[in-house]
């Protein structure tokens, strides 16, 4: 089921993605894509989205959730896919931050990555788009960007009949995204910031899906991690509304979380 509501979002989206043959275009067209991948009644949220949520409640340091660069040369496609979910999400933190420089940064790393799954004809064309905007501080378009060049890398994966990496793309943007967001509010607890991490039906829909991956990539030692770990991030989420939970438990969300984005980016031997 996952593969076909994958192909359904490949036909719809094949009509809107423009071509990027001109050289001239200076800045790439955004593409109409929603921010993840969805079912009938169900979203995993984007890394920009979950960060939007806790900036309605508190006004976090977002300079103070940056990692060291990670390692741009991966043998396994799983852990590179993982790891450009990763890089978007760290484009956000950097959005958030108005770090022009670090988004330049993390936009040549997106760019780095992508061409070891070939699919960086497209994404290039973004990432020139990402380095305009980010050179005018171009905040507002800059959002529109990294939401498109993650669409880009979905759907080129698609259309090269990638598809389950593309659920690897967003299953690693959404680690990274929870990892920050749990850290900061375990530094700067508040129970209404706390509240936002409640996402029980996302994960159990993460879970699912991972069940659905074929063998040899549930296979792989990273991902198994994973799907080992979303049971206990699960049990974290899952609090009643009206209960958020303690600040030891949004520690332990974010020492799990946080450990998981270790592993992937982590070169293996």
């Amino acid at each position: 089921m996952a593969h076909f509501r994958l192909i359904f979002l490949s036909l719809a989206c094949s009509a809107l993605l423009p071509l990027y043959g001109e050289e001239t275009a200076k800045k790439a067209e955004p593409v109409d894509l929603k921010k993840a991948i969805r079912t009938d009644s169900l979203t995993i949220p984007s890394p920009g989205e979950v960060m939007a949520a806790l900036n309605k409640v508190a006004k976090p340091s977002w300079q103070s959730e940056y990692r060291a660069p990670i390692p741009t040369l991966y043998s396994s496609r799983a852990q590179i896919a993982l790891n450009i979910g990763g890089l978007v999400a760290d484009g956000y933190i950097a959005l958030e931050a108005e770090d022009s420089q670090q988004i330049k940064n993390i936009g040549k790393d997106i760019i780095t990555l992508s061409k070891s799954l070939a699919v960086s004809e497209s994404v290039v064309a973004r990432g020139k788009s990402i380095m305009d905007f980010a050179e005018n501080n171009e905040w507002n378009a800059l959002k529109e960007e990294l939401e498109s060049t993650q669409n880009e890398v979905k759907l080129a994966l698609i259309q090269q009949k990638d598809n389950d990496l593309v659920y690897l793309v967003t299953l690693g943007g959404w680690i990274r995204g929870t990892a920050v967001v749990s850290s900061w509010i375990a530094k700067n607890y508040t129970p209404e910031a706390a509240a936002i991490l409640r996402q029980p039906g996302i994960v159990n829909f993460i879970r699912e899906e991972m069940r659905h991956l074929p063998e040899k990539i549930q296979a792989d030692p990273l991902v198994r991690t994973i799907a080992d770990k979303l049971v206990e991030i699960e049990a974290l989420v899952s609090f009643p509304e009206g209960k958020p939970p303690t600040q030891e438990e949004v520690q332990r969300l974010h020492e799990i979380t946080s450990k998981l984005v270790e592993e992937i980016s982590k070169k293996k031997e």
